[in-house]
């Protein structure tokens, strides 16, 4: 096993109603279209049409859940003329993403569990 140095924490535990809204981001996230919605958002902005057809699902769909997400800012929008754009809320949303990637990744370690 290799030897991993975990991030800092924060300095004390963040408080209930802070607990509440990491968790409601989390079951957002839980979502596996959400999350392909997120992912397709990360690279480059793209078209709720576009995010549709790249996961295969209807513009509707699409949209409900671009909704959810813009609510829970974890994408934004930006409005072009007669389309708006969609991409990651900011730096934090792929630094989360790539370290549950990361973590989903590592082999199991079956004395640990």
């Amino acid at each position: 096993m290799k030897n991993v140095i975990p991030a800092p924490l924060p300095d004390a535990m963040p408080d209930l109603d802070s607990r509440r809204e990491i968790a409601d981001l989390f079951r957002i996230l839980g979502d596996p279209t959400r999350l392909g919605i997120v992912y397709a958002c990360l690279d480059a902005p793209m078209a709720a049409g576009d995010i549709a057809d790249k996961l295969e699902i209807s513009p509707s769909l699409a949209s409900h859940h671009l909704r959810l997400l813009r609510a829970a800012r974890l994408v934004r929008a930006d409005r072009r003329g007669k389309h708006v754009y969609y991409s990651a809320a900011d730096e934090h949303v792929s630094c989360v993403l790539s370290d549950m990637a990361e973590h989903a990744a590592e082999p199991v370690d079956e004395d640990h569990l």
